[in-house]
């Protein structure tokens, strides 16, 4: 358990940090000196492998609500050839009050089943905003006329995307996606109440 101010993270966030395998003290211990004497009140953690040529990067996730802020914590491996292998963490703190959009996506199969056993919730991303970043999507614009070849400029959407979790069934398990749900919903309803 890792202490802060003698008070501890909730066991059930320990442990999941600690069953990752990946760094768990540093991860532990950089989450706590970010959250302070904050109570964290709900959490999600995930933990992702990324393939970059021959080898295996591990990436690992920790997001946690307190009643005022929402902390991101992220940890990659950061090797070099010929060097002691090294980790960089990095812990975001975000007023909650801040947060200007949360979107939770599912992809339900066998949706004309939902609400029973039949239909499952196969994968979810979660998408969180604060307007630290904004990313625009162009496309040529055109005025519906299919022989036209006057140039129309561009159209596009700008969306905040400061924060995307991406979570399947196949690749983290059932339980993960049900828990990044709920940690969505918790979020949106927070969120919602903090205007």
């Amino acid at each position: 358990m890792t202490q802060r101010h003698g008070l501890a993270l909730p066991a059930s966030l320990t442990d999941e940090i600690r069953d990752c395998g990946y760094f768990p003290e540093l991860i532990a211990g950089a989450l706590a000196q970010a959250v302070g004497d904050e109570v964290i009140e709900h959490h999600l953690v995930h933990h992702e492998a990324t393939f970059n040529h021959e080898e295996i990067q591990r990436h690992l996730t920790v997001l946690a609500v307190t009643p005022t802020r929402l902390v991101v914590g992220h940890t990659d491996e950061n090797e070099a050839p010929g060097e002691p292998g090294q980790a960089l963490t990095t812990t975001e703190s975000v007023a909650l009050s801040g947060i200007t959009a949360v979107s939770l996506s599912q992809v339900v199969s066998h949706p004309q089943h939902y609400g029973s056993r039949r239909a499952k919730v196969v994968e979810t991303w979660l998408t969180i905003g604060w307007g630290s970043l904004r990313r625009i999507d162009l496309e040529p614009a055109s005025c519906g006329d299919p022989t036209c070849e006057a140039d129309h400029g561009l159209t596009g959407m700008l969306s905040a995307d400061d924060l995307t979790v991406r979570i399947s069934a196949a690749a983290d398990g059932e339980s993960k996606v049900r828990d990044l749900i709920a940690f969505g919903t918790v979020l949106q309803l927070t969120t919602g109440r903090n205007r």
